[in-house]
């Protein structure tokens, strides 16, 4: 899901073309998909986001077009055009890793839900310093979500993970900063 405005980034560049360890954030999630056992990348754009279909075009990545109507909007629009179950990514997960997607996929498949909604707990983010803009409480947990889900059905369940690199969206310049600085000080990391 690359087609937001990123407006709360405030950046000089579509969201998803922000960099990150002097590499857009969308090649990072990218390259992590498709180190992963995942079978096909499908890169969802939108009319706030031209520059963006141009340069993963330009990447040879498959892409489809959304109205530019919201995420869940364009979500939709997204998964009609590929088999379900999918993997659905934000693009704002710069520190994604190919280990991190399995584990994922792995949890989907043994979970006796459709859909898999990942998610860390709330006081990890705070931790690393970087914003909680949704959250829901999930068995006594303040939660937030991480943009990487399996959407299969409608019966869902929860996968909770501490894994900070799960933890860092980048919605705002201070988690672009958070991100900048763990990419730099680890690289792309391999789990």
């Amino acid at each position: 899901m690359c087609g937001g405005q990123g407006t709360r980034l405030d950046a000089p560049v579509e969201k998803p073309l922000y960099e990150v360890g002097d590499r857009p954030m969308v090649d990072r999630v990218r390259d992590a998909l498709a180190a992963s056992s995942v079978e096909s990348v499908v890169a969802a754009v939108s009319p706030q986001t031209p520059e963006t279909a141009t340069h993963l075009r330009e990447r040879d990545i498959a892409v489809v077009e959304t109205p530019g109507d919201g995420y869940v909007a364009d979500l939709d629009t997204a998964l009609s055009t590929v088999d379900s179950p999918a993997l659905t990514c934000v693009a704002d997960l710069p520190l994604l890793t190919p280990t991190l997607v399995d584990r994922v996929c792995t949890a989907a498949r043994n979970s006796s839900a459709d859909s898999l909604t990942v998610a860390v707990p709330i006081e990890l983010k705070r931790r690393l310093g970087v914003s909680v803009d949704t959250s829901f409480e999930e068995d006594g947990r303040d939660l937030a979500p991480t943009g990487l889900n399996v959407v299969g059905g409608d019966d869902g369940a929860v996968w909770v993970t501490t894994a900070a690199r799960l933890a860092v969206n980048v919605n705002r310049r201070g988690d672009g900063a958070v991100a900048k600085w763990l990419a730099t000080r680890f690289g792309q990391p391999k789990e």
